[in-house]
């Protein structure tokens, strides 16, 4: 099989390897394709944690694509199907994961794309944020998670705010279904105008999408008392400061919104899978960007850097069926 190897910060290189077998309970999946993820820039940028070559494909575990191999005890009727996976090496053309984390994709999204781990991951963060009918929440950072939690917080019934420091993105959670959008640019600005939409009072939930620490301290600042702050982005790249003080005289509900039980994640790929086919749920516009395997890099690269419209990469590595 073709696959990409991150070989040092910012160089791949493409190679031939032996495509994956799969063990026992395990399934062989000829990937169509996989989403890229922010978590991946620090495997591309580098950190000292990180030991180069990678193995081959490693990185890509947002996949989707076909099963073509069973390992023993799994039953044929997987043989064929097309499914999304957690898996961890997608950045190639064939993985393997195992039978209980894929979920099979209905006829109706075929050759549609479908990075599972990613759309699961926002259904799993709503969730948490606990939202429902009459409720107020700000979403701090408007990417492609912060634009699907648009979307569910305002199927739900929940008045949404949306922050972020882009134009076109505050444009996309407009469509998504944002009340109000706020441009992030100065922090007693954002405060002032966010405030003023609650009478001062705060917001039931905020969620924070960006991993960032100025959003970060936002977000706290906005949540009401005894409300719940939801830290969505993913907090790769040094420690964080926070305000002990004001979170704990306001009585916060902290939830970090990363989960890692891998039943939990597949659950949330199940049921994003049954709001896209309900159509409630159309994450098809976020998918501004597309790239062949060859281009990893500059996949990359559009992740960090976010050109005009930019919300989410797409990698395809095979052909869709």
């Amino acid at each position: 099989m073709r696959a990409a190897v991150i070989v040092r910060p910012h160089e791949l290189a493409f190679i031939e390897a032996e495509a994956p077998q799969p063990k026992a309970r395990e399934v062989r999946i000829r990937l169509e394709g996989t989403g890229v993820c922010a978590s991946n820039l620090a495997l591309w940028e580098g950190a000292p944690w990180f030991q180069y070559p990678m193995p081959p494909g490693q990185g890509g575990h947002e996949s989707w694509g076909v099963i073509d191999q069973l390992g023993d005890g799994v039953e044929r009727s997987w043989l064929g199907r097309r499914v999304a996976a957690l898996s961890n090496h997608a950045y190639a053309e064939y993985d393997v994961a195992q039978v209980d984390q894929v979920i099979a994709l209905p006829e109706q999204l075929a050759g549609q794309p479908f990075p599972g781990e990613a759309l699961g991951c926002a259904m799993n963060i709503f969730r948490r944020s606990q939202l429902g009918r009459g409720q107020t929440v700000a979403i701090v950072g408007i990417g492609f998670l912060g634009a699907l939690l648009t979307r569910l917080a305002e199927h739900a019934g929940a008045k949404v705010v949306a922050i972020s420091r882009r134009d076109d993105a505050l444009q996309v959670a407009r469509d998504m279904g944002a009340s109000e959008t706020i441009p992030m640019r100065d922090h007693q600005e954002v405060l002032q105008r966010a405030l003023s939409l609650t009478e001062g009072r705060g917001y039931d939930c905020v969620i924070e999408a960006t991993g960032k620490q100025w959003p970060l301290d936002i977000a706290g600042e906005l949540t009401r008392e005894h409300g719940r702050l939801v830290i969505a982005g993913y907090h790769q790249d040094g420690p964080r400061s926070v305000n002990m003080q004001l979170w704990n005289y306001r009585g916060l509900e902290v939830s970090n919104a990363h989960e890692r039980d891998p039943a939990v994640c597949s659950r949330g790929i199940r049921e994003a899978v049954d709001a896209v086919q309900a159509g409630w749920l159309d994450p098809r516009p976020l998918y501004t960007h597309e790239f062949e395997l060859g281009s990893l890099g500059t996949a990359f690269d559009y992740t960090r850097d976010r050109p005009a419209g930019f919300m989410k990469a797409l990698v395809r590595v095979g052909r869709s069926v």
